[in-house]
């Protein structure tokens, strides 16, 4: 073997994905800029469904007794060859703290996980709200599990016309023009609610194509789980500028 010739090592049974994604079961349209559109990341993820882990189930059951199967379907994902974990809900911050005990490789459960961070960097006086899909259910545990400080405001999709019913039924269809007017009235209402609102954090990963139309609507910055797990993926991952 002459000098610098290639030594290739092994030990994983997939390469060149480093984020692996746990999947809530579900069936409604995964559109571009949704988590779950393989077309939204300009890297290569792979992705785990959890079995009988329903939006509905996740969202308004509190995830109950599903602890287990997010626990194997991520040691799966490390086994074939992912360095870091991630998964599809924001609801799933109540499982950020048992799955890093679990796990061998990094865990980012939840959007939310990135309030306290936008914080720090918001101009004096300014803060992060929270966009949730269902403000009715996202309860002080699942703030608790992703550190998002007390008092953080809270707006919702909740009383529109179509996105919530859509994405937590489980529906076939999705009026992606009204679900957009639900995400983009709904952060204008948070925002009228409080003055000093810097940044929108959209906790749903479902939420995500819908973030320029916020910030266009809005003025503020919007960050999402898209955004989080690139900054994820960058870690894992790092650029090689070929010194």
């Amino acid at each position: 073997m002459g000098k610098g010739d290639w030594v290739a090592t092994g030990g994983k049974s997939i390469y060149g994905a480093a984020v692996g994604i746990l999947m809530l079961d579900a069936r409604f349209p995964r559109i571009p800029g949704d988590m779950g559109n393989a077309e939204t990341w300009d890297f290569p993820v792979l992705y785990r469904i959890v079995r009988d882990a329903s939006p509905d189930r996740v969202v308004r059951g509190g995830a109950q007794g599903m602890l287990p199967a997010f626990i194997d379907a991520a040691r799966d994902l490390v086994a074939d060859g992912v360095d870091g974990i991630t998964t599809n809900c924001g609801f799933l911050s109540i499982f950020q703290d048992e799955l890093a005990r679990a796990l061998p490789v990094p865990v980012l459960t939840s959007s939310l996980c990135q309030v306290e961070m936008v914080n720090r960097i918001l101009p004096h006086g300014r803060r992060a709200g929270v966009l949730t899909i269902s403000a009715s259910t996202l309860t002080e545990a699942h703030l608790t599990g992703a550190r998002v400080p007390q008092g953080t405001p809270i707006g919702t999709t909740e009383g529109g016309r179509e996105f919530t019913r859509a994405i937590l039924g489980n529906e076939w269809q999705l009026n992606v023009d009204l679900a957009r007017q639900d995400n983009v009235q709904a952060a204008l209402d948070l925002q009228a609610a409080h003055p000093d609102l810097g940044a929108i954090v959209l906790e749903c990963t479902n939420m995500c194509p819908y973030a320029a139309d916020i910030t266009k609507a809005t003025g503020l910055p919007c960050v999402s789980m898209v955004t989080l797990v690139s900054w994820f993926q960058a870690g894992l991952s790092p650029q090689n500028f070929r010194l």
